[in-house]
């Protein structure tokens, strides 16, 4: 019985042992995330005023704004994890999110 036992705990120690990222992946993130943002603004670029009296029509707006939203904070998240943490505190942090969303509005003005 104490033979299986230790068995198991090998087995499992094995089985839960930490797997590395590849080395690719902030990258390939970022890219994907990026993409997301651009059709959500490109999306909301294309919707049309005068389809805001139908709330059937409103479906894709929202939901391009949702996905922006989200894509573009989680940019900012990632770009600010990739300088490490920065210096000064909680206001340190406030100026580096500032200069994040500065260089996301420069890149999105770049590409059109």
């Amino acid at each position: 019985m104490s033979d299986a036992l230790s068995n198991f705990e090998g087995l499992l120690r094995e089985a839960l042992a930490p797997v590395d990222p590849p080395e690719d992946l902030a990258w390939r993130l970022e890219g994907a995330l990026t993409s997301l943002t651009e059709m959500a603004a490109d999306e909301l670029e294309a919707w049309e005023l005068s389809a805001m009296r139908d709330p059937r029509n409103w479906v894709r707006p929202a939901a391009a704004l949702v996905v922006g939203t989200t894509a573009g904070v989680a940019l900012v998240v990632l770009r600010s994890r990739r300088r490490g943490p920065p210096p000064g505190g909680l206001r340190g942090a406030r100026d580096a999110a500032a200069r994040a969303l500065r260089g996301i509005g420069g890149e999105a003005q770049n590409e059109r």
